[in-house]
């Protein structure tokens, strides 16, 4: 459930009358979940876009407007931690103002259910006819801001779900006595391409124990122009030009690059001749896979009822390793939410442990306290990996290699 599109005036483009309209219709849908429903009201984040910051306001006062209380951040976070909120302050659900990794010209608002995880289908079909209710755009009513600072049912939040999501990001890190020694030796490039994932990325990796990890200076600024990429996205190896140039300067084992949003992130690892090759996201898939259950096995850790999930378009590859440990292996509709829904699933009925979830297009997610792709759990969690096989004398391409010969 959500929309995306150009920033501009016109019922197809994204400005303040369509995501009054956005969120009129979910107040609307709110009206029909009863009280209890209203009351816990609706998390809100937004990134480094422009107009980011009044698309946020403008949904929290239409709220407003409807008696529904919204906790709104006080500034830019990564689309993850949004997710977190909602499960973190139990409101009924969030909206997140992004447009992920899309060009500068666009700006986006989607729309989290009370789990944190991207609206189901029946849901969004649902929302989607409540908005298509809303036939005038500007006849939308809102609060005033005068209005709104005095109602009370806007609550600013931050740095108390920061600090609650760095406590549960704890638990990503399988061998903490690796990186703690390890953390100290190995060298990381960081670029969040002017995006959200510096402001809990780097607090995540010194936390660990990362201590030798630069961030590429010129795109650790939040840029709602993105000046220094063509395309601010992972996938592409334009993405990483800076990096690779500081991590030919620093002698870097890996790079890492985590989009606007910082849901998705990509990597480049050094080559035997110095050089960096950008991975894939099914490559960083399969190298999380491997570590996850191999981790857990050696440690005595690995429950029976071990499951990985994955969209049905990804490699195969991690299919193999999650047979080889005994874990069962899930195919979904591509779509991160049917990752989430399916994790809501195992924890109702108890079948089946979640591990790893993952999505070829660079989502990755290993804890659930989330319930969409993460790409601060996946940048600490690829730098123990990283650590894992420096401490062998090895670099994450020779690990790469071992998966594909094994």
């Amino acid at each position: 459930a959500g929309m995306r599109g150009i920033l501009g005036p016109g019922i197809n483009r994204m400005n303040i009358y369509t995501v009054r309209q956005a969120t009129e219709g979910l107040a609307r849908f709110m009206d029909t979940q009863g009280e209890e429903a209203k009351r816990r009201g609706v998390a809100i984040a937004y990134d480094s876009r422009h107009q980011s910051p009044e698309f946020a306001m403008e949904a929290a006062k239409t709220l407003a407007h409807h008696n529904i209380p919204s906790y709104v951040f006080e500034s830019l976070r990564p689309t993850p931690e949004l997710s977190f909120a909602v499960r973190h302050l139990k409101t009924f659900a969030g909206i997140m103002v992004t447009a992920s990794h899309n060009p500068a010209a666009y700006n986006g608002y989607k729309v989290y259910g009370e789990d944190g995880g991207q609206m189901p289908p029946a849901d969004a079909d649902a929302l989607t006819k409540y908005v298509r209710e809303v036939s005038n755009p500007l006849k939308v009513e809102v609060l005033s801001d005068e209005e709104a600072k005095h109602s009370g049912l806007i609550t600013i939040i931050g740095e108390e779900v920061d600090a609650a999501y760095l406590e549960e990001i704890k638990a990503v890190t399988i061998d903490r006595e690796l990186v703690e020694t390890m953390g100290k030796d190995l060298k990381l490039v960081y670029t969040p391409l002017h995006g959200t994932g510096k402001m809990l990325g780097e607090r995540a990796l010194k936390q660990a124990g990362f201590e030798q990890f630069v961030l590429v200076p010129e795109q650790a600024v939040a840029d709602p122009d993105f000046t220094t990429v063509k395309s601010p996205n992972p996938e592409e190896h334009s993405a990483f030009e800076y990096a690779i140039r500081l991590g030919e300067k620093e002698g870097a084992d890996l790079l890492i690059a985590t989009d606007p949003d910082a849901d998705r992130l990509g990597a480049a690892v050094r080559l035997p001749d110095g050089s960096y090759e950008v991975l894939t996201g099914n490559q960083i898939g399969a190298l999380f896979a491997q570590y996850i259950l191999e981790a857990h096995q050696s440690r005595g850790t690995l429950p029976e009822n071990a499951a990985v999930l994955k969209s049905i378009v990804s490699s195969e590859l991690p299919t193999a390793i999650a047979e080889h440990y005994g874990a069962t292996m899930f195919n979904v509709l591509t779509g991160f939410k049917f990752i989430a829904e399916k994790i809501q699933q195992f924890e109702e009925d108890h079948s089946h442990t979640f591990m790893f979830g993952f999505e070829e297009s660079y989502g990755y997610l290993v804890k659930p306290f989330v319930r969409d792709k993460d790409a601060i759990q996946a940048l600490l969690l690829l730098a123990e990996v990283a650590a894992y096989y420096k401490k062998q004398g090895k670099t994450l391409y020779d690990g790469l290699q071992t998966i594909f010969e094994t």
